[in-house]
C-alpha cells in the first residue's frame, strides 16, 4: 500500500483553519449571524472545527450549522455500481434572503458544489451563497464555480488525489496527495 505525501502538516492545518475563522468573522458584521451549511460529510466536520475556533474567540457569536446531503442531487447518482450511502440533512433556519456560507473540504470539479446549491433551493431562495474549502483543486474544474475562502490550492494531475484527514477519525490533521489510482 503506497502512502500519499503529505502537502500540509498538524502545524500548518491548524493554523489554516484559524486563518479561515479569521476570514469568516472578517466577512461578516458584528451583530451579524452566521449561517453555516456544511456539506455531509466532510465539509460538516470542517465547519464544526471552524465553528469551534470561532466560538472560542467570540461566546457571544451567533452561529448556526446546517448539515446538508446532496447524494440525490448529484449528477451521477444513477452511474455508479454501488450505491451511495445518504446522511441526514438538518437545517433548522431559514436560509431565505440570508447569506449563506457553504462548507466542504475539497473543491475539484464543481459537481458537488453544484448539488449542493441545487439542494439548497429546496429550502428557499438565499440572497448570497458563499463557498469556503479547505482544498482548492484549480485547474480541474468541470464547473464554472470559485471558491470565495481557501485554505489551500493544489495544482494536481485529473489522476491524483487528494484527501483532508482529521484529528478525531485519522490520528492527525494533514492533508495528502496520492498518485494516479493510489488512494490507499
Amino acid at each position: 500500500m503506497q502512502r500519499g505525501k503529505q502537502i500540509l502538516s498538524p502545524s500548518r492545518f491548524k493554523i489554516t483553519l484559524q486563518r479561515l475563522a479569521s476570514q469568516i468573522v472578517e466577512n461578516y458584521k458584528e451583530k451579524e449571524p452566521i449561517l453555516i451549511i456544511g456539506i455531509q460529510e466532510k465539509g460538516v466536520i470542517l465547519a464544526e472545527r471552524l465553528i469551534s475556533i470561532i466560538s472560542a474567540k467570540d461566546k457571544k457569536r451567533e452561529i448556526h450549522l446546517g448539515k446538508l446531503d446532496i447524494t440525490f442531487y448529484r449528477d451521477d447518482f444513477r452511474m455508479r455500481s454501488t450505491p451511495i450511502k445518504a446522511n441526514a440533512t438538518q437545517i433548522d433556519f431559514d436560509i431565505d434572503s440570508k447569506k449563506i456560507l457553504l462548507i466542504d473540504d475539497v473543491l475539484y470539479t464543481g459537481r458537488t458544489i453544484h448539488a449542493a446549491i441545487s439542494a439548497l433551493q429546496d429550502f428557499g431562495r438565499a440572497d448570497k451563497i458563499e463557498l469556503l474549502t479547505m482544498v482548492d483543486r484549480r485547474y480541474n474544474r468541470h464547473l464554472p464555480i470559485k471558491s470565495d475562502f481557501t485554505g489551500l490550492q493544489v495544482d494536481a494531475l485529473d489522476e491524483a488525489f487528494v484527501k483532508v484527514q482529521w484529528e478525531h477519525q485519522d490520528g492527525e490533521d494533514k492533508i495528502l496527495i496520492f498518485s494516479a489510482n493510489k488512494k490507499g
